[in-house]
């Protein structure tokens, strides 16, 4: 479950506080997706970044599955990202040494013991996204699609309780952006992960079960 209680966020200015969130409340559970709206500058990525611990709000908290991740030391609050929440840009972000194998299992790497599960679920996810021939392939060789598939499979390797979306489908063509759409809603289905997307894009947030605008530092109905 992910709880959201009065989140506000402002950052100083030369003619006093600049208010980008406030008095966000947001109650979202395994299974259930959000889609949310804005224009540019809004604080739509600034939301998600304290959704998945990046950065504290200036007052007000965050809640996945009870635990409070602004309450964790350095070290905890690392795992805890590392282990509950995926993370889908629109840049894939992905290593160019490395495979495409390779760039899945880069957050398994602080895993210890899992007894070669890591890799199985990587290939499995890689299968799944229609990458099972590429494997060994590096970005370079990669489409645009191609590379964010391989991101959402990255996001999902740990099987975090918390997927959070930038504009996953921004950097796409028409078509392009409607398959990677598909396929993230179908995983989202079949994990039963809480899915938050921040995007421009109305089509793809009208495919949400939810969707809400992002305007004046609070969330708004859509």
């Amino acid at each position: 479950m992910l709880e959201v209680t009065g989140v506000s966020k402002h950052y100083p200015g030369p003619a006093g506080p600049i208010s980008v969130l406030a008095g966000i409340d947001l109650r979202l559970d395994a299974g259930e997706s959000l889609a949310v709206v804005g224009p540019s500058g809004s604080g739509k990525s600034t939301l998600l970044h304290i959704l998945g611990a990046l950065d504290p709000p200036s007052a007000g908290s965050v809640r996945v599955d009870g635990v409070d991740p602004y309450a964790l030391d350095d070290r905890r609050l690392a795992a805890f990202r590392n282990r509950q929440v995926g993370f889908v840009f629109q840049d894939h972000h992905l290593l160019p040494q490395c495979t495409v194998l390779e760039n899945v299992l880069i957050p398994t790497l602080v895993a210890t013991g899992d007894g070669g599960a890591s890799r199985a679920r990587a290939l499995e996810l890689l299968d799944h996204v229609g990458l099972g021939h590429r494997l060994r392939h590096r970005p370079a060789e990669l489409s645009g699609g191609e590379k964010q598939r391989v991101s959402i499979a990255r996001a999902l390797v740990r099987q975090p309780q918390l997927v959070l979306c930038d504009e996953p489908t921004g950097n796409l063509d028409h078509e392009t952006a409607g398959a990677v759409a598909d396929l993230l809603l179908d995983l989202h289905r079949r994990q039963r992960t809480i899915l938050v997307v921040v995007t421009h894009n109305l089509d793809l947030a009208r495919r949400f079960a939810a969707t809400c605008r992002l305007a004046d530092a609070r969330l708004q109905p859509l």
